[in-house]
């Protein structure tokens, strides 16, 4: 129970089922000598108001609640995560971390070692399970809401333990429901940020990190130098502002060279890729396909789903051919597959196709 409306409506709705419900909050802030802030000035997620939120909703549903004391993994598994993969050139998503290793990981095991039949989230999405006994993860009903692609790593054992009954509800009717329950956060706001930024832009807080930066050349497509950038960790592919160079055209980050600590730029129509490779790929199933399959990919969060062909290779990682290019696939974010409402699975971004040869670039 984070203190909002999706999980205290979860909450509400396996009580009235007739489940015993305990409420788990997690708290994951520490701060850590000579690390720098875990977050911002602005208000963050977890935050001890949200922890107040989640009891009262807890009293009024009369269930136990407990606070359980992440800080530690927290730090290992996002927070060093989070910087580490920005030092290697990539862009992460924490959230893909938190949920494997803290949510459905750490809270999943500690919950079962408690005598608990299910971890119950306020995700978006759809279990289903077939007639051979087989659990199926299927994104939810309403389309602006789902959350499947940062759950593809569950596997069979977490699916077995899982429940996500928000999956069939509208974002709408979940606030409804939690206003004819009465509870105190039927109208409160969704945090729009990552849960440790604290409303600041992710470069504002990698430099509250005391992140080791070093300047590097700015390059064109030809390898000609247009100017210095402050540090590779304040710079993603896809970006424009705040390059601090011109040229007859609008500029891109268009890859980034860890090894020579260099940023390339280059115009808009460089960042279309029509294929990808993508490493520690987990399948909801458990097996890879034997073969190449058709599949619908999604590149990032917000991304749309595109066409594709999935080859599956023998170190267990895959090649993503897409029937039409994508605008900036980014090494560092999640590359999810889907055979119509179903997730397969996903993995993480390590290769994209070589720059396309543009007149511009020649």
């Amino acid at each position: 129970m984070s203190g909002g409306v999706d999980s205290s409506v979860t909450a509400a709705l396996l009580r009235d089922a007739g489940y015993d419900v305990v409420g788990i909050t997690l708290n994951p802030w520490v701060e850590v000598e000579g690390r720098g802030q875990v977050a911002g000035p602005r208000k963050r997620s977890c935050s001890p108001e949200d922890v107040l939120d989640a009891r009262e909703v807890a009293r009024r549903l009369g269930i136990p609640h407990y606070v359980f004391n992440v800080q530690a993994e927290f730090r290992r598994w996002v927070l060093d995560y989070y910087v580490a993969e920005y030092q290697r050139g990539r862009t992460p998503n924490p959230c893909l971390p938190c949920n494997r290793h803290i949510r459905f990981g750490l809270l999943l095991n500690r919950a079962l070692a408690l005598g608990a039949d299910y971890l119950a989230t306020g995700h978006y999405a759809r279990i289903r399970r077939d007639d051979a006994g087989r659990y199926h993860l299927l994104r939810a009903v309403d389309p602006q809401k789902d959350q499947s692609y940062v759950l593809y790593h569950l596997g069979q054992f977490e699916l077995s333990r899982t429940l996500f009954p928000l999956g069939e509800y509208t974002k709408a009717q979940v606030r409804a429901l939690a206003a004819q329950l009465g509870l105190p956060v039927a109208d409160k706001p969704e945090s729009q940020d990552f849960c440790f930024l604290g409303g600041l832009d992710y470069r504002d807080w990698l430099s509250l990190q005391a992140v080791e930066v070093q300047p590097g050349p700015i390059e064109d497509l030809s390898g000609r130098r247009l100017g210095e950038h402050r540090g590779i960790v304040f710079y993603t592919v896809g970006q424009r502002r705040g390059l601090g160079v011109s040229a007859g055209v609008p500029l891109y980050v268009i890859a980034i060279d860890p090894v020579r600590n260099a940023v390339i730029v280059g115009p808009e129509e460089a960042l279309y890729r029509d294929a990808l490779e993508a490493e520690q790929v987990s399948w909801v199933s458990g097996q890879a396909p034997e073969g190449p399959i058709r599949v619908t990919a999604r590149i990032r969060y917000r991304a749309p789903e595109a066409p594709a062909t999935l080859e599956p290779r023998p170190d267990g990682s895959v090649l993503v051919r897409f029937d039409e290019p994508q605008r900036a696939p980014t090494p560092g974010q999640a590359v999810v597959f889907y055979q119509g409402d179903e997730v397969l699975g996903g993995g993480i971004i390590r290769k994209v196709a070589p720059v396309p040869v543009l007149a511009s670039a020649r």
